[in-house]
């Protein structure tokens, strides 16, 4: 992100490169490479294809190459740099941002599909309003809602109607605040000044969709499901629930090439690279493996092209030294690597009548279960030291991260027994386990998939808790099912990470802000300071007075303990010698439009 006394000239330079953007081509459909098939593995199966309904990332990476979104961070630039995608330049924001007018590029097409009746559909700024009608719409259950609610302005009202018994969210009523004033210019407008929304204008959430295609397929499980209709490089081909996920190139797809860059790190990269039309690979083949050997076991045979390493199988590819393993560097295999700006943590639900509340007896408890979970070993063991102890709620590699914070519980076993034994919970009939406060018997509930990796970890989190006398039962579902029990309070504890696709640090808050409780806010977690924090944070320009009450969000994260705070992880990304157009990319992990296959090579095995 960019400070904000440097706003004003980011969004000269910017508006100008998109203007140079725009008048170096035109638009014009072309064919991407049939013959060239990119083979990519997911460990977790899809939700959906609804951009505006999905909340898991894997979901989200697929949505991404489907549909587009206003801005976008540039591929190769480093620092990260938002630039514009199918708008024309960044916002034009009023003095006293409460106003922010947005062009949306002409000539940008949707994917052919039979709901348009054999016209060609254009995208319009009209699409993007309708779009983010369907994220304040309840039924839509947007993860998204935080984006616009609360701040743009005459919204309340639409979505209190929408919420009575019977009733349906009015898509053609007028929001003040969310409007088309032409066919190509977005209005918005806030109650108070905005400093936060750019950022989130590239999350795929606020993608634009048409809606002829929505209700030409039905809602959000129907359309989105099986005919998702975006302006992105690629569309929907084939698709297997939970085992396979087909897609192919977008032939009206406009010209788009391959990013420049003027750093001196790119030279190799760009060599063969620079000027390639995008998207250049024909078909896209995702297969769902959920064990992680057999996902290794296909990028070391050739049959994926590259493959995020699983850590308990990290030392099958890197020295102790953390280099590739020779005789995989003879291959000419590459290796990208970095902290992921994501945190992982257990959240406790709130509304649990054993771990939820804000009691002190309840605090203490949550404060016990993580000082009894055994983080060092997670790193050494279940993640092979592939991460680092999280302090706090932001990643090192997002605004507000403050590496003097120390606030997350430490790994403590005496420390927690002697908190546990302070709020009364005790061994109270003689069977070797705590019990409440009342007497009641203490049984703690954490979900987790079936996969190899979470039985680890489940391993771990009953060795932990044994430790300090707690008794642990697990809920075995796959990952989709349990995100529907998790929306409806039905799970006590789950291990989760989250992983933002931009750098602002507000994102991870609104895991926690209490009006998204149910839909981000799986935690349920409702603390009258942390959300009006939360809320003055959104309206304060980025410097030192964010950062500060940034910091107290944390103290209370970490002083009331909805989560348990874990770590933050490391990736590793092997690369085939035939991929090209790869560079290590924090915030878009997957890339698939800009990636090329050296058809040669891979036939010569590299």
């Amino acid at each position: 992100m960019i400070a904000r006394r440097e706003f004003a000239v980011f969004v000269a330079v910017a508006r100008g490169l998109a203007l140079a953007l725009a008048l170096a081509g035109t638009f014009g459909a072309y064919a991407a490479d049939p013959n060239k098939v990119l083979h990519v593995a997911m460990p977790i199966a899809e939700t959906g294809f609804d951009p505006a309904a999905v909340n898991d990332l894997y979901s989200q990476y697929v949505n991404r190459a489907i549909f587009d979104t206003l801005y976008v961070y540039d591929l190769l630039a480093r620092p990260y740099k938002l630039v514009p995608s199918v708008a024309a330049a960044l916002p034009d924001i009023s003095a006293d941002g409460r106003t922010w007018t947005i062009k949306v590029r002409p000539g940008i097409y949707f994917a052919d599909d039979p709901a348009f009746k054999g016209n060609k559909r254009e995208l319009v700024a009209g699409d993007f309003v309708y779009a983010w009608k369907r994220i304040l719409d309840p039924k839509t259950r947007s993860p998204a809602l935080a984006v616009f609610d609360g701040k743009l302005a005459g919204i309340a009202a639409p979505i209190a109607a929408a919420k009575k018994p019977g009733a349906r969210f009015d898509y053609d009523a007028p929001i003040e605040g969310l409007q088309a004033i032409d066919r190509y210019t977005i209005r918005l407008k806030f109650d108070q000044p905005e400093y936060s929304l750019l950022s989130d204008l590239t999350t795929i959430n606020t993608a634009a969709v048409a809606r002829e295609v929505v209700e030409a397929y039905g809602d959000a499980s129907g359309w989105a499901m099986a005919n998702p209709v975006g302006t992105g490089p690629y569309r929907l081909k084939d698709w297997r629930r939970g085992q396979r996920i087909t897609l192919e190139a977008n032939p009206g797809f406009r010209d788009m090439s391959y990013p420049d860059s003027a750093d001196p790190a790119d030279k190799a990269l760009l060599a063969t690279m620079r000027g390639k039309k995008i998207p250049i690979i024909g078909r896209i083949e995702i297969s769902i493996l959920e064990e992680s050997n057999p996902r290794l076991l296909a990028f070391q045979s050739g049959d994926l092209d590259y493959l995020q390493v699983p850590n308990e199988l990290i030392w099958n590819v890197l020295n102790p030294d953390q280099k590739l393993k020779p005789e995989l560097a003879k291959r000419g295999i590459r290796v990208g690597t970095g902290i992921q700006p994501a945190v992982v943590y257990t959240y406790f639900n709130m509304e649990d009548p054993v771990v939820g509340g804000l009691t002190k007896d309840k605090v203490a408890l949550r404060r016990a279960i993580s000082m009894a979970y055994n983080v060092d070993e997670d790193i050494r063991i279940a993640r092979q030291g592939q991460a680092e102890r999280s302090t706090q709620p932001l990643p090192p590699n997002v605004e507000g991260h403050d590496p003097k914070f120390q606030g997350s519980a430490r790994y403590d076993v005496a420390g927690a027994k002697a908190l546990l034994d302070k709020f009364g919970y005790v061994d109270r009939d003689g069977d070797g386990w705590r019990d409440l406060p009342d007497g009641k018997p203490l049984v703690l509930s954490l979900a987790s998939p079936p996969s190899s990796s979470d039985r680890l970890y489940d391993e771990l989190w009953q060795k932990s808790l044994a430790a300090v006398g707690l008794r642990v039962e697990f809920v075995k579902q796959k990952w989709p099912d349990l995100l529907k029990m998790g929306r409806a309070g039905k799970l006590q504890m789950w291990t989760l990470a989250n992983t933002s696709s931009t750098p602002d640090g507000i994102d991870f808050f609104e895991l926690l802000y209490g009006p998204n409780a149910g839909d981000q806010n799986l935690s349920r977690f409702r603390l009258p300071e942390f959300d009006a924090l939360f809320a003055r944070a959104r309206v304060i320009p980025e410097g030192p007075e964010r950062l500060k009450v940034f910091r107290r969000l944390s103290e209370l994260v970490t002083g009331y303990a909805p989560w348990q705070l874990s770590v933050y992880r490391r990736e590793t990304i092997l690369v085939q010698p035939w991929l090209e157009g790869y560079k290590y990319n924090t915030f878009y992990v997957h890339p698939w439009p800009y990636y090329d296959i050296d058809l040669k090579r891979k036939a010569a095995g590299g």
